[in-house]
């Protein structure tokens, strides 16, 4: 069984860094925030005392000139426990009241100040304002004058900060609150955007392994309109060449492997060529040296002497028919045989092979008739005369005595093609039999050992016919065969065939 092992993804790599920047944001946010507060407690609490202070040098010195010109310690000692309940009930805050010397001069709290602000008056004397932190108290120390600004002692007011540092706190819990729910929310959304993502790029990733194993796209497999979309609309594009490249690809090896089979079916025909061409030529020469045996040993006999001398001209035929047509078919199967294909006219090609077979047809007792129609073929005119000729030539070889041989051609125009021109040669010969059709085109093939002595037939007319009718990108079918004889029809372009269209 395979382990799976964990890995820390993007996923969860992306989640965590949001993770640590939200609370990073968020802490120095608070920090900020929380600081500031505290900054503005502190200012706000110093302008409203300060002003209290000034209030109060306002009072000392309306109380001073009311009172007659008396000295700074005087005064004090004589209305300081008066000014200390009259201001701190102007202001609200408990007020203490100190003399120059640093002594107590009044107070409006019930008790006596336990504080130790010895330190603060000196600097009260020195004329500046003090305040002093003592757990949820502030002392704030402020220097009082005279109208004349003599310096008369010190003012000090007592501030609770309970107030100021509860509304401290619950600032700074809500902070902490709201905090954590947006640290949560945050995540939660960043995580649900990175895994949205994620999730492209997964598909992304699915589809990439899809077109490594074959399978290639018919479609982009994400439809967006950024980085993502255009990655995924780049590897559809780049899956499309990759299956065109794929199917030229295993085009290219079909064609390579027919190439190669088609060269093991040459060499295989080569052999069988060789073999049969070896065989077909002995009979002849077999038959020429007997009859020449005869000539030398009966030089008296006038009558064998015709007989030897008409059997070896036929054996000679026989040669040379068979040598030429071996030639062209070898030639054509290993050089790539080539025609000069133009635009021809048919008629008179036709007439011309049915008046050279005409002589040959009626020594025969064949009657060759033509029913034939003005048109032109795209064709090597030398290789149509040539098929048309072993057509003719096998309907008056295999006929019958008396019997017809009949020659037509007939213009087949397709919709949208070019059209064929079809070329006909009917006989009322003997007929070929149904299961030999298959075979018939083959080189050395005849329907029997029998019936190619008797004629003449070397067994390579039709496969002759064959090949040079596919290198003028036609066919040659035989389309019906029996007792009453055999038709050979012969299809030809006619126009120059589309380049495109193969051949």
């Amino acid at each position: 069984m395979k382990r799976r092992t964990w890995r820390f993804g993007l996923k969860g790599k992306a989640a965590a860094l949001l993770a640590i920047l939200l609370a990073a944001v968020i802490a120095v946010l608070s920090v900020l925030v929380l600081a500031g507060i505290r900054e503005d407690q502190r200012q706000r609490l110093e302008q409203t005392l300060a002003a209290e202070a000034e209030a109060a040098n306002l009072r000392v010195r309306q109380e001073a000139l009311t009172s007659g010109l008396l000295a700074p310690d005087a005064f004090m000692e004589q209305s300081g426990q008066g000014l200390a309940v009259d201001l701190s009930a102007e202001s609200g805050l408990p007020v203490t009241l100190y003399q120059a010397d640093g002594s107590l001069a009044g107070t409006s709290l019930p008790f006596q100040p336990k504080a130790d602000v010895q330190d603060a008056l000196a600097y009260t004397a020195q004329g500046q304002s003090v305040y002093i932190t003592v757990g949820d108290q502030l002392l704030y120390l402020a220097p009082l004058y005279m109208a004349d600004q003599q310096p008369v002692g010190t003012v000090q007011f007592h501030v609770s900060l309970t107030e100021q540092h509860a509304f401290y706190e619950r600032i700074q819990r809500l902070f902490w609150l709201v905090g954590v729910a947006v640290l949560v929310g945050g995540f939660l959304l960043g995580y649900l955007y990175v895994w949205r993502q994620a999730h492209v790029i997964t598909r992304l990733n699915r589809a990439a392994t899809r077109i490594g194993e074959g399978d290639y796209l018919r479609e982009p497999t994400v439809h967006r309109k950024d980085e993502l979309g255009e990655l995924a609309q780049g590897i559809y594009e780049m899956s499309g060449k990759i299956a065109t490249t794929h199917a030229q690809l295993t085009d290219e090896k079909s064609k390579l492997l027919e190439a190669v089979t088609r060269l093991q079916e040459l060499e295989q025909q080569q052999k069988l060529f060789i073999g049969n061409i070896s065989h077909e030529l002995k009979t002849p020469l077999t038959s020429i040296l007997a009859y020449a045996d005869l000539l030398d040993m009966y030089r008296d006999d006038p009558a064998l002497l015709e007989e030897a001398a008409t059997h070896i001209g036929m054996e000679a035929e026989r040669l040379y028919a068979l040598v030429e047509k071996s030639l062209k078919l070898s030639s054509m199967d290993v050089y790539e045989f080539e025609t000069h294909a133009s635009s021809v006219d048919l008629k008179p090609l036709l007439e011309e092979a049915a008046a050279r077979l005409q002589a040959k047809a009626e020594k025969q007792g064949i009657e060759l008739m033509t029913t034939l129609q003005d048109g032109k073929v795209w064709a090597d005119s030398d290789n149509v005369m040539h098929m048309v000729m072993n057509l003719l030539d096998n309907g008056v070889k295999y006929n019958k005595p008396g019997g017809k041989v009949f020659l037509s051609n007939e213009a087949i125009l397709e919709p949208g093609g070019p059209g064929r021109m079809q070329i006909t040669v009917r006989d009322t010969g003997i007929g070929i039999p149904r299961e030999a059709w298959p075979q018939l085109f083959d080189p050395f093939y005849t329907v029997s050992s029998d019936r190619s002595r008797a004629h003449g037939g070397t067994g390579l007319g039709l496969s002759l016919v064959r090949s040079l009718a596919e290198k003028q990108r036609g066919s040659v079918n035989l389309t019906a065969s029996g007792p009453e004889g055999s038709t050979f029809v012969l299809e030809l372009p006619l126009e120059r065939p589309d380049p495109q269209d193969g051949g």
